[in-house]
């Protein structure tokens, strides 16, 4: 590196700097311009802070209960969903709770299941309403996706396994209608794309896509999506952790022997020394 390229780091030496807010010492405790303790602390909820943490712009109470409802939707303690049982696991190893909690949100940031594909949503959706919006039909959208995933109906956001449809998505749109929230371009293309794909092939919105598109609408960045989607499984995976750690330790799906698949060399004796 020249060293011209190096005053950007010289000038931070032994500083730190921040744009988002901080503590004033005797004067108060800032985030973006308001002052928590006076402005912020009994008038907004703490989504809409977690909203102007990673915006930069604090969002209207409503559209911030609509993303609390869509948390509430995506963290249920149900021990068999791949995250909580990290956490049921882990209650039944004695671990900490924050251990636990911590492992069960790794692991929701999959490349199948959780934050990760989120991401896919909001790319899908993005480039879709651009497309649609140049003039491509809704069936072009989705052939494309078809012909993208070799004839398999998987557009990420409208398919889930075990069932068709997601009651997720008919809980949130309760909370959009009671705020009387209008659906925006990126939700009502999803919804058209969804009409599409349950009558042509049997599939329908997930709570993904529909989160993908609604945020959109917002005003959210993919990268802010994903930031704003980090902490959802928390709930589910501490209720799971505590479950089983209120029970007897190891209890939560014990094995025995014969439980175990062994495909290794049979057993052998062990000569005398």
């Amino acid at each position: 590196m020249a060293k011209s390229d190096t005053k950007y780091w010289e000038r931070r030496r032994g500083k730190i700097f921040n744009r988002k807010g901080g503590w004033k010492v005797g004067q108060g405790v800032y985030c973006h311009g308001y002052e928590i303790m006076t402005d912020l602390v009994g008038n907004i909820s703490y989504v809409q802070m977690m909203m102007l943490n990673i915006t930069g712009t604090l969002p209207s109470r409503k559209v911030a209960d609509c993303v609390e409802a869509i948390y509430v939707t995506m963290s249920w303690p149900e021990p068999r969903i791949w995250c909580n049982h990290i956490g049921a696991l882990s209650g039944t190893a004695k671990t900490g709770v924050v251990g636990a909690t911590t492992a069960g949100v790794l692991a929701a940031d999959s490349t199948m299941y959780g934050s990760r594909p989120l991401l896919e949503s909001v790319t899908f959706i993005k480039k879709a309403l651009e497309d649609y919006q140049s003039g491509k039909s809704i069936q072009e959208i989705v052939d494309e996706q078809i012909k993208l995933h070799q004839g398999k109906v998987q557009i990420v956001g409208f398919a889930r396994p075990l069932v068709r449809g997601d009651e997720r998505v008919a809980a949130v749109q309760k909370t959009m209608a009671a705020h009387n929230i209008e659906i925006g371009p990126h939700l009502d293309l999803a919804y058209k794309i969804a009409d599409h794909l349950r009558n042509r092939h049997g599939e329908d919105i997930n709570i993904n896509g529909f989160s993908a598109a609604f945020l959109s609408d917002v005003g959210l960045s993919k990268e802010q999506i994903y930031s704003l989607a980090a902490m959802c499984v928390v709930s589910g995976v501490t209720a799971c952790y505590l479950e089983e750690y209120d029970k007897p330790a190891e209890s939560f799906l014990p094995l025995r022997c014969e439980d175990i698949d062994y495909q290794g060399p049979p057993p052998r004796e062990v000569p005398d020394p």
